[in-house]
């Protein structure tokens, strides 16, 4: 399913993705999506390290995903993809609330099913 959330920085829209490819890379770099949600999600310290990975892989899926669909304009420049530690800085312009909100919509969203069990 192809959803995606949004975030401003700088005046450029990215979108945030979440599909296979950032779970997958989550899932490596924590064991499992369980144990990055419960790290993004705890109430009295969220860990600023998940955060930061997580977002960062969504904003780069994203640009990713951009520079593929518009690969063949005329006089595009593809977008370079953001490290964790610019990351850093977007989440502090951004807040810290409204990242992690941003992120789990993103997330919510995405594993959203109309599929009936």
């Amino acid at each position: 399913k192809k959803e995606k959330s949004e975030i401003t920085y700088k005046g450029v829209k990215y979108a945030l993705v979440f599909n296979l490819n950032v779970m997958e890379n989550i899932q490596e770099e924590y064991g499992d999506m369980g144990k990055w949600i419960d790290l993004t999600e705890n109430a009295e310290e969220p860990s600023a390290k998940a955060i930061k990975y997580g977002l960062t892989e969504m904003i780069n899926e994203g640009i990713d995903i951009y520079n593929e669909e518009h690969a063949d304009d005329e006089g595009f420049e593809p977008r370079p993809f953001f490290t964790v530690k610019q990351v850093g800085r977007i989440i502090t312009e951004l807040g810290l609330q409204a990242t992690t909100k941003a992120i789990h919509k993103t997330v919510i969203d995405s594993t959203k099913t109309d599929e009936k069990n």
